[in-house]
């Protein structure tokens, strides 16, 4: 069972939120995807016992983020189209989670990797 260190992935969450926000505003469409992968590189990087935990933590950073950056978009998407706006939030809440986790997963052991710490 891995321990998760909250730490590293509310920083990494942090991360991910402010620096998307920076980066959408100069490379648009592609800043969120860069912010994510930065960020999930951190945690993996920061977290000790090798690149499964540096895995587990950044899936675990991608997850959260996906899940943060969904609700504003069924509140947004809502606010605008109504019903069908919410109804295509949860699908891309849902799809976001599945992706950015993904994408957290491989890059958080890349971190570890980085790191050079031996497998667990």
């Amino acid at each position: 069972m891995v321990e998760v260190k909250w730490t590293p992935v509310i920083i990494g969450i942090v991360i991910a939120i402010i620096l998307g926000l920076i980066l959408d505003m100069v490379l648009p469409g592609w800043g969120g995807l860069i912010a994510y992968i930065i960020a999930t590189i951190y945690v993996g990087y920061t977290v000790a016992g090798g690149y499964m935990n540096g895995a587990i933590h950044g899936a675990l950073v991608g997850v959260v983020a996906g899940l943060i950056g969904g609700i504003l978009a069924i509140i947004l998407l809502g606010a605008i189209a109504g019903a069908a706006g919410v109804g295509l939030g949860i699908l891309g809440v849902i799809i976001g989670m599945i992706i950015y986790g993904i994408i957290g997963a491989i890059c958080g052991a890349v971190g570890a990797l980085i790191k050079g710490e031996a497998p667990a």
